[in-house]
């Protein structure tokens, strides 16, 4: 997935192609009801992406469907008595096993999110739970993971190592042919005075302990010589990801944030998102998203379903 032009779009037409050839995820999406959110599920399903299981109030979903002249008929429903009710009962149809990701519809982020870690009857893990934003930057060859930038506030070392597996897990779900992590700070040395100096190194020598598996890690790096070589030449910086990362993990929620947004609107760059580390991908699209970017929030749920079918088959056998 990380060759390519600079054309826009490119990386998220790849991804949403790569997805067509899978199996489409059942996807229980909660509380679609409204205009953008029920156009993003049903043009999903046309190009055989999700299967999806809708969840809310069935009037309030048809008059979306309707609003957008969208026939939903072939969809199953379960009728839930408002937003919390929907993540709710959404959240209840994996544990049930009948889907195998979860989509934001017209709710809270916060609602669907209290939903699902819920200790009494969400679907959390011993992973941490972890956001990452799959952005594709015009001009930019590969396609660029952002983590973690809508989730953990002030995520502690011990966060961070589940931030950083769960990133390159999607990595390689993606079909990343190399995870290349850098961990951001504002300087590329390890200074006592900057706490997330000191945690980089430590993730770097934790991934050289075999505590994160699965990826290349280096930092701390400052953004420019993480993904520019000719910046990290200037610094004298040597390592298989300074100039080259495709992964890029934030100190804190705050400077994702910043990030994130700076390439949207600064970069003209599209954020597909998935949350990371539940029993299941949750796909979170805001009602600014263009198609093509839920399009490829959806192809992205649909690559980890299928890494995680493989692996569970692998595990029978």
């Amino acid at each position: 997935m990380e060759t390519g032009s600079g054309r826009h779009h490119d990386k998220y037409e790849r991804l949403v192609q790569a997805a067509q050839g899978l199996t489409p995820a059942a996807t229980a999406v909660a509380h679609p009801c409204d205009r953008a959110s029920i156009e993003g599920v049903v043009e999903a399903a046309r190009l055989r992406l999700l299967k999806p299981l809708l969840v809310g109030p069935p009037a309030k979903i048809r008059a979306a469907a309707e609003q957008a002249a969208l026939d939903i008929s072939e969809f199953p429903m379960i009728e839930a008595e408002h937003s919390h009710d929907a993540a709710a009962k959404a959240v209840g149809l994996v544990r049930e096993g009948r889907a195998e990701a979860l989509m934001k519809g017209s709710l809270h982020t916060d609602e669907l999110m209290a939903a699902v870690v819920s200790r009494a009857t969400g679907i959390r893990t011993a992973r941490r739970v972890s956001h990452c934003f799959v952005m594709d930057v015009p001009g930019h060859m590969d396609a660029l993971i952002v983590t973690d930038a809508a989730v953990n506030i002030a995520p502690t070392l011990e966060d961070k190592v589940d931030i950083v597996q769960n990133a390159i897990d999607l990595a390689r779900a993606m079909r990343f042919a190399e995870p290349r992590v850098a961990i951001l700070s504002a300087m590329e040395t390890v200074n006592p005075k900057v706490p997330s100096t000191i945690e980089a190194a430590a993730l770097c020598k934790m991934a050289d302990r075999g505590q994160i598996t699965g990826g290349l890690l280096d930092g701390p790096l400052a953004l420019d010589n993480a993904i520019s070589a000719e910046a990290a030449a200037i610094k004298h910086i040597v390592s298989p990801v300074a100039g080259r990362a495709n992964i890029l993990v934030v100190p804190d929620l705050e400077a994702g944030n910043m990030l994130a947004k700076s390439l949207s609107f600064l970069a003209g760059a599209d954020a597909a998102g998935i949350v990371l580390g539940a029993k299941v991908p949750i796909i979170l699209t805001s009602r600014a998203d263009s198609v093509i970017t839920r399009l490829a929030s959806c192809a992205v749920a649909v690559l980890v379903a299928e890494a995680r079918r493989q692996s569970a088959a692998a595990a029978i056998r």
